[in-house]
């Protein structure tokens, strides 16, 4: 949307909020000035990060102020679900009264009710403020294959997803990262896409950190829609230009053991992994040489090695890809909802928001995400560093 229309709309919601809520905090002495000044400073910051990344071109905004702009998109994000949710409280409260007869002291309820509204959305930030600039932490999580080869029972898979790296996520919080996922001794490092949010000539140095990822068999990277949105082209060349292998509807085949004595091709075989990865669902829109293609990302694959892994950013990758013969996809893109509510509002788009799931013969691991979009907050679902061990599958 573009930046005035955007505008204008989250300045219609601000007013609304304060109309809601302003007269009944009118009692309570100056909390009324309080919630009218938190109001007006959220409603002039909110457009800042985005007038820094669309009209200031070539005079780049102080990061302080796209930070208070992007704090200010949390917390009034929060204020308006709860609004809404007070209200449609008070109008079912009135209906009952009103049904059951029952007195009830209307002022005394409106003014303390909107109260709440401004005190239990400043905790939900601050708190999700917390949850967003910690290093994430390792979710373990077992993935039984059914007829997994023995050469690959316990081969682990450290997934990174949605990073964002951006106005509020620089090169420190990388790093952490990167320390984090050394520890782990991972026998690959897969990334699933939506690394920047920013071109490479702006965020070159932030994510340099990632070029320190270690792992056996090294890091795998696919794109997500956010690439595409940052100039995926210029992206794919920096991260090849770091060592990471970026996976374009394209495959490898690791050796997950040592062969050393074997005597036949199946032997070699039993131990390795098709390790595919495909550009983000949305790619075709933005170059249509992008397709996302789940079957092309195994042309060419030995039809021997059973045990076939797909790296796809959005888990609407699902459907094709079980149709294409792989064991398990593994994604992110929904960052499980970030915070309450928007997590219920996932599943119209996406057929799993987080977790391990099970679509026909094959396993998808959705990621909520390692880092943040937009406002730094996360309530309700905590970001992670996902740690995946295929085991075998028990009858």
């Amino acid at each position: 949307m573009p930046l005035r229309p955007l505008t204008l709309l989250t300045t219609l919601l601000h007013v609304y909020i304060g109309l809601r809520l302003l007269p009944a905090l009118s009692g309570l002495g100056a909390a009324w000035l309080l919630v009218l000044g938190a109001l007006a400073v959220s409603a002039l910051t909110m457009p800042l990060p985005f007038a820094g990344a669309r009209a200031l071109r070539g005079r780049a905004l102080h990061d302080g102020w796209r930070w208070l702009g992007l704090l200010s998109m949390g917390w009034f994000s929060s204020m308006f679900v709860l609004t809404v949710v007070r209200d449609a409280g008070l109008l079912s409260g009135w209906l009952l009264a009103l049904a059951g007869s029952w007195p009830v002291d209307w002022p005394r309820v409106m003014s303390w009710s909107a109260a709440a509204v401004p005190l239990i959305a400043t905790a939900v930030t601050l708190v999700g403020f917390f949850n967003a600039r910690r290093v994430a932490a390792v979710v373990h999580v077992d993935v039984p294959i059914r007829d997994l080869p023995p050469g690959l029972d316990g081969f682990t898979i450290a997934q990174l997803s949605d990073i964002h790296v951006g106005p509020t996520i620089r090169r420190g919080y990388i790093q952490r990262i990167v320390d984090s996922v050394n520890r782990l001794g991972a026998d690959m490092v897969a990334i699933t896409g939506d690394l920047v949010d920013g071109t490479v000539a702006e965020l070159r140095e932030h994510i340099a950190p990632l070029a320190g990822l270690r792992a056996r068999h090294g890091t795998f990277v696919v794109t997500g829609n956010h690439e595409y949105y940052a100039g995926a082209h210029a992206w794919i060349d920096e991260l090849r230009r770091l060592g990471l292998r970026v996976l374009l509807n394209e495959h490898v085949v690791l050796q997950a053991r040592s062969v050393k004595g074997a005597q036949t091709d199946e032997e070699v075989l039993d131990s390795a992994l098709v390790v595919a990865g495909v550009t983000d669902y949305t790619a075709v829109h933005f170059d249509a040489a992008h397709a996302s293609d789940p079957k092309r990302a195994l042309r060419g694959a030995p039809p021997l090695v059973r045990t076939r892994l797909l790296l796809a950013h959005q888990p609407r990758s699902a459907p094709a890809a079980a149709e294409a013969g792989y064991q398990l996809q593994i994604s992110g893109h929904t960052h499980g909802g970030q915070f309450f509510p928007w997590n219920l509002f996932v599943p119209l788009q996406q057929p799993f928001t987080a977790g391990l799931h099970r679509l026909q013969q094959m396993w998808v691991y959705t990621s909520r995400g390692t880092g943040y979009w937009g406002p730094p907050k996360r309530f309700g679902a905590p970001s992670e560093i996902t740690l995946l061990r295929l085991v075998p599958e028990r009858s």
